[in-house]
């Protein structure tokens, strides 16, 4: 089972949930007229991927995301109800203030993309997200808050996420079976919000005409280099128009941790680029 909630439920809660459990589910995340406006502004540009086309950073990655799987990436670009509605949620910034909040002066948006995965599209092996900083000596601190946002319903049949509640908490070495995958079918507006550490995989889409559409949406600890190049996924004449908040989650910030005896990280002319931004310096 995984612990559900609606969007106004206590944000202590559902963090202690998810601290628990390495994953939670909040129904109601975005209103329906929210997830019918980002479905519009976003079809002309689903219709536009090529998959065949797309240039990969290297095989192992190509095969993860596999055959029939289209992508929308630096979504700041072509939909404003995702930074205003999504990238801004507040229950993002509840969690990663108690989740990661603990462990660095911010937060940044680690990846932002639209997944639709069509029929035929296999199961992604099952996975932990902060595995990309495989690096990272263990134990560690948490690293990462990530979710997936359903855009449509989210089935068994059409590819739903699997996902493996506890596994956050397992020792190094331990690889889930097939029967610890719990399938997370969500509503559309509902999002499965789970931690870099839990395992998961995306389903397989076994029907014949259903295409499974999400938001893969994740932030990370500010002193980490994300997985997306985000400034140059939005560069500065996008980003420029957009709130202050989304500027700095979208890397146009300086990880400010004087206060706590730390340094600073990510600065432009020792300064920090949305002040530049604002004077017009950047």
């Amino acid at each position: 089972m995984i612990s559900t909630f609606q969007r106004g439920d206590d944000a202590d809660q559902i963090a202690a949930a998810l601290e628990a459990d390495g994953v939670v589910i909040v129904e109601d995340f975005l209103d329906p007229v929210v997830v019918d406006k980002v479905n519009i502004e976003l079809d002309p540009v689903v219709a536009a991927d090529n998959h065949a086309d797309r240039i990969f950073v290297n095989e192992v990655i190509a095969d993860f995301f596999g055959e029939n799987v289209s992508h929308v990436t630096g979504m700041a670009n072509h939909s404003n109800t995702f930074v205003d509605e999504v990238l801004l949620h507040p229950v993002y910034d509840e969690l990663c203030q108690r989740i990661l909040g603990p462990n660095c002066a911010d937060w940044s948006m680690n990846v932002g993309h639209l997944l639709q995965r069509g029929p035929g599209a296999q199961q992604q092996y099952i996975h932990r997200d902060q595995d990309v900083w495989n690096f990272m000596p263990k134990p560690h601190p948490e690293l990462e808050v990530a979710s997936m946002v359903a855009l449509v319903d989210f089935t068994a049949d059409n590819g739903a996420t699997r996902v493996v509640p506890g596994s956050h908490r397992w020792e190094s070495g331990r690889y889930p079976t097939d029967d610890e995958l719990v399938v997370a079918e969500i509503p559309a507006g509902a999002a499965l919000i789970y931690l870099g550490s839990t395992f998961h995989a995306g389903g397989t889409n076994s029907t014949a005409d259903e295409e499974r559409r999400g938001i893969h949406l994740s932030f990370v600890v500010g002193w980490l280099r994300t997985e997306e190049n985000n400034t140059l996924a939005t560069p500065p004449d996008v980003a420029r128009h957009l709130p202050r908040r989304a500027q700095e989650l979208l890397g146009y910030a300086a990880h400010d941790a004087i206060k706590s005896a730390g340094g600073y990280l990510g600065v432009v002319d020792i300064a920090h680029p949305a002040d530049l931004m604002a004077a017009g310096r950047l």
